[in-house]
Order: structure tokens, then sequence, then C-alpha cells
């Protein structure tokens, strides 16, 4: 079930009668009459298929169903900060965000151009500000209408989470669990995780978004990614989001078969590393920092970068054709170690090391299956820590 199938208003009350544990004070709260009330609840009782209160003569009861969904709905109109949107006009707003203009809204939701637009424009009124504008054949989302796109993201979520933790209650395993790939983690870790945990939960969908740490961390903070698995940066400015580590890694200087390097019995000296052209990620990337201070601490400046690329693809290729040096993970070209196509040259001087971990929302919470999720990642992490 879509979250926004059910109605806002709705679930309002059933966390409000949670709270005060009564239908005559959950009406003063929500400003709806008590039958309306009386009639939202049982109305969800019938979409979600269970029970949300016992009725005693001392009040209403709690069931777990209702347990959990009252802090996911207090949480989500928390974040979605409107009290008079609805639902519809929600989805609508969120799929217009989503595809750019009517026409592709439309054609996602099903619904007609003129519909989009009388929902998109009463949740304008509703909330006092202009949400999108012109431009050219589509539309953009105004600054306002951006950071409203993202708290109903967020809120949004926050209620797929709740439908996920009812379908638990019931025995059944559903709902979507989707990863911010970084490129270590592509690697070794993620693969084995995600094995290991359909292995357990084969009806949970795992969803494995690829892109760099700038790329994904837009997505994670709109709530379109639960987690981001990858290098740690060494400071984080967002007090939205936490960093978790898992294991730390050690990065070698690797090239080509039959490089000059390949095989020496001399020791990796400074003017052996600055004899040869290097390829790196950009700078204020993990590697590109530890690859700086490789050279420190060998004791010599770090040289020009003539070619900057994060693809371990593409660096795989150029480190093939060429005798370019490169400083990476032993993970990330195990195969072409094993194939013999590129060789450790040596291990980089100094303590040079990355923590991989998860990033994720200071106010994320996540499902029970999330949670086994990151407790696979955990167990994965520490195979890899032990066998390098």
């Amino acid at each position: 079930m879509e979250p926004f199938a059910l109605n806002i208003r709705h679930l309002r009350a059933v966390a409000a009668v949670v709270e005060t544990g009564s239908i005559s004070a959950a009406a003063r709260v929500v400003n709806l009459t008590q039958p309306a009330i009386t009639q939202g609840i049982a109305k969800l009782e019938r979409q979600i298929g269970l029970p949300l209160f016992e009725r005693r003569p001392g009040g209403m009861t709690p069931t777990a169903a209702a347990t959990l969904l009252a802090p996911r709905v207090a949480a989500a109109i928390r974040l979605m900060d409107s009290r008079h949107a609805t639902a519809a006009q929600i989805s609508a707003f969120l799929a217009l965000a989503r595809r750019g203009s009517y026409s592709g809204a439309a054609a996602e939701t099903g619904l007609s151009e003129p519909s989009l637009h009388r929902a998109v424009g009463d949740l304008s009124l509703a909330i006092g500000h202009i949400l999108v504008e012109r431009r050219g054949k589509g539309v953009a989302l105004t600054a306002r209408g951006a950071g409203v796109a993202r708290r109903f993201r967020l809120g949004e979520a926050e209620l797929r989470s709740a439908m996920s933790e009812l379908a638990l209650l019931e025995g059944r395993e559903v709902g979507r669990i989707t990863v911010g790939a970084m490129p270590l983690s592509r690697a070794r870790l993620l693969p084995a995780a995600v094995g290991a945990f359909h292995a357990l939960h084969g009806e949970v969908s795992v969803g494995i978004i690829e892109g760099s740490h700038a790329e994904l961390i837009g997505p994670l903070r709109d709530g379109e990614i639960d987690m981001m698995v990858g290098a740690l940066r060494s400071s984080i400015t967002d007090e939205g989001l936490i960093q978790t580590p898992l294991f730390e890694d050690r990065p070698v200087i690797l090239a080509r078969a039959g490089h000059p390097l390949a095989g020496a019995a001399e020791p990796m000296t400074p003017e052996r590393m600055l004899a040869y052209p290097w390829i790196t990620p950009a700078p204020g990337t993990p590697l590109r920092s530890q690859w700086q201070a490789m050279f420190e601490a060998a004791g010599a400046v770090a040289p020009r970068v003539p070619i900057e690329c994060g693809s371990v693809i593409m660096i795989r290729q150029m480190l093939l054709q060429s005798d370019f040096l490169t400083l990476l993970s032993p993970d990330q070209v195990a195969v072409e170690l094993d194939a013999g196509w590129l060789v450790k040259v040596a291990d980089a001087p100094g303590d040079v090391s990355r923590t991989i971990g998860v990033t994720s929302r200071a106010d994320w919470r996540p499902t029970a299956l999330q949670r086994r999720f990151l407790d696979v990642l955990g167990e994965q992490a520490r195979l890899i820590a032990m066998n390098p």
C-alpha cells in the first residue's frame, strides 16, 4: 500500500488517541468531531487489515499496530510540517517534483494534468508559498518548493517504514531497503552483505544506488536512500548526519603487470614514487587525502596529478595501457590482481588507511528489517577485517 493512500488527518487522529488515551481528548487535538475520528480509525483499520485499538469503558487501549504506527505518524507529521495539506496534494506535488513536468507526473500517477494543476495549486495556497515555477516546457521547484519537497519525502519515508513494520506484525516481510553505494563498498562489502541478507529475507527488496559521496548525500538527506556505505569523511559538518565506522581499509600502490617498478627489490623511495605519473580521485575525497599523506610520510612533496578519476573501471584500463601508478584498496581490483593483470608495487609509506562505514540521517529510525540489514553489514565487515 502506498503511504499517501491513507488519510493524513485520520493518521494524526490515531497518534492523538494513542497519546491522550481517548477519542474525546484526541478530537480537541486534531480538530475533528468524535464521530469523524471513530469513522476514520475504522477506515484505517480496514485499509491496513489490523485493529488499532481495543475499545474499553475506560478509554481506548492501543494495539501493537497502533503502538508501532503512532510514533512514525508523529514523526511524519512533524517532518511534513503542514496541518492543511492532504495526502492527494502531497502525492501530486512529489510526482511533479520527481518528473519535472505535469505530463510526466500525469503518466506516473494516472491523474489528469488539470487534476495535478489543481492539487499543486491548492497545496501552494495551503502552505502560503509558490512551490513551482514554469521553465520552458517543464516546471522547476522554487527554493521554498525544494524545501517542502524534502520534508514531504522524509515524511513519506517514515510512513513507508510504518507500513513495513505493520506487515511484519502479520508475519509478512515486505518493504525495500535502499543503499547508497560509494566506490569501495561495491567491491566486496556490499555484495557479501546483500547476498547474506537476501538468503535470510528473500521477500525484502534491496536497491543499490551507485555514486560518489557528493552524488549520494542529497538523496540521503531527502530520504530517497536509507544509508550510504563507503569511506567516511574525516569531519562531517552536517549535524543531521551521523557516521558509524565498520572497518579500516589500507590502500596499496598498484600498477600494471610488467611495470618497471613491479617486482623490484628496492624499497619504495620518494624518488621512485615521483618517477611515474599518478591517477587519483579528486581533491576532497578520503583516498586523495591518503595519497597526499603517503608522500608526506615519505618526506616528499606530492606531485601534480595529470589524471583525476574515481572510476575503478577507468583506472584499471588506464593502468593496463600505461606506466601510471595509483593508490587503491586491493579489494577494488581483486579480480585483476588474481588474473595477474595488475600487481601490488608496494605498501603505501606511512599509516595510510581510511575508515569504511555507514552514513545515515541522525533522525533515522530503522525498521526491524533495516536493523537486520545493518547487523548483516556489520557481520560482513568483521569478516573482512579478519581476512583482509
